[in-house]
């Protein structure tokens, strides 16, 4: 008899891990399948320092054939679900069509850039969710600065180099704070521009205080690095209009420039609306074995699942990468138990700190609660990404000391157009489901 399969849909942080633990624990119970866009696994905490020229690109990006070798890999993007039939159908990359029947279903597809009803976003703004994204902005930062180096009207040199990054968030803090100092190694490059202001930046918020989600003394730390550094911090601000010219602010100004960059947050996966089943917050419910109510063959995790917190009673688990992670690794215990293979587990877990790369030799991080800032927070900082990584940890290690011995390598390499990462719901590599 053939064995049962499990179909995994989507290869971010709870994704991976479920395909991971699953090829340890269940590889001779049932044949596993692992439907993602892409044939690689991103380590999106990382992507800043793609961004900015710190790390390659391939660097953060773990391949899921060489690390998932008893995991088979469909590459296509799920664009229908038929929770009744037990049946997807989905496209590959050339765009042809096949379905897939499963014996048993994990959603992890993740989530999206979160947009606003700001008039001019979606024509002007970009995100920051994908490589495409990291790429994109690395040459686009790339040529403003060249541009403004042979221009000959001093306004335009300015709104070249100036930079909006609107979410103060974790991603916007650390786009913010390495675009910061990687555009003024650019600068100091073209005569022009070193006698002239350094390139600005501004950060954009309409919390109180940067990094609004984290403890008070991260908030500090960074708040303070960044002043030291020259970004320009405005809480209580965001963009009320963005315009080729540039952004109107809230509190009335007008910046002239020409990058802006959208970090305002993530939501779901539009999936999650597409199968009409109970949401909260527009994640899809789950009980604390990740099972979604009624469908005992289908398990959630990560970003679109609303996973009960049995930690904070009456709350759900926060959107992160560490709780995605350890869900995926719980949905694939889960799973084996389903087939006769250990005991189902309950999802428990608190979180054990976070931590803020600020670019440099600069960090803010709270492991274990212990306030950390500068360069102790730094080591730890690296140290945990080095240990999060599923792999490619000697080359990204290597990147990081030839970034602290040698100047950046800036050049265009053209490789992503701007029309090719539209700030939309659902990016291009983005798996989007809907039930028939």
């Amino acid at each position: 008899m053939s064995r049962p399969r499990i179909v995994i849909v989507g290869a971010g942080f709870a994704g991976y891990q479920t395909a991971r633990t699953l090829s340890r624990l269940a590889r001779d119970a049932a044949e596993i399948v692992l439907v993602n866009p892409n044939d690689y696994f991103l380590y999106v905490p990382l992507l800043p320092e793609v961004a900015t020229g710190v790390l390659e690109p391939r660097r953060v990006s773990v391949s899921l054939t060489g690390t998932l070798p008893r995991v088979r890999l469909v590459l296509g993007t799920a664009d229908w679900i038929d929770l009744q039939a037990r049946r997807l159908g989905l496209t590959d990359p050339e765009g042809n069509r096949r379905d897939l029947t499963y014996d048993r279903l994990v959603l992890a597809a993740g989530s999206v850039n979160k947009l606003l009803p700001v008039p001019g976003i979606t024509e002007h703004a970009h995100g920051f969710r994908g490589m495409p994204e990291a790429l994109y902005l690395r040459d686009h930062i790339t040529r403003q600065i060249e541009l403004a180096g042979s221009a000959d009207d001093p306004q335009e040199r300015a709104a070249r180099c100036t930079f909006v990054v609107v979410g103060a968030g974790y991603t916007g803090t650390e786009v913010a704070a390495h675009g910061k100092l990687f555009t003024d190694e650019l600068a100091a490059q073209h005569p022009v521009l070193r006698d002239e202001r350094p390139p600005r930046w501004l950060l954009l918020d309409i919390a109180p205080r940067v990094l609004p989600e984290l403890a008070e003394h991260m908030s500090a730390t960074a708040s303070r690095v960044l002043a030291r550094r020259g970004v320009e911090v405005a809480t209580g601000t965001s963009v009320e209009e963005a315009v080729k010219e540039g952004v109107h602010l809230t509190d009335g100004r007008f910046v002239p420039s020409r990058s802006l960059v959208w970090c305002v947050g993530v939501r779901p996966d539009p999936l999650v609306d597409d199968l009409g089943l109970p949401t909260e917050k527009g994640r899809l419910i789950v009980d604390e074995y990740l099972g979604v109510p009624g469908f005992p063959d289908v398990l959630a995790c990560g970003d679109a699942a609303a996973v009960p917190d049995l930690t904070r009673p009456g709350q759900i688990t926060s959107m992160t990468a560490q709780h995605a992670s350890r869900q995926g690794r719980t949905a694939a215990h889960n799973l084996a138990a389903s087939f006769g293979q250990g005991e189902r587990r309950a999802y428990k877990h608190r979180d054990l700190g976070f931590a803020v790369d600020l670019g440099g030799f600069q960090a803010a991080a709270d492991p274990l609660g212990v306030p950390l800032s500068g360069p102790a927070a730094k080591a730890v900082t690296r140290g945990y990404h080095l240990m999060a990584m599923p792999g490619n940890r000697v080359r990204v290690g290597a990147d990081w000391l030839l970034d602290a011995a040698l100047p950046r390598q800036a050049v265009q390499l053209g490789l992503v157009r701007s029309d090719a990462v539209p700030l939309e719901n659902t990016a291009p590599e983005t798996p989007v489901l809907r039930q028939r």
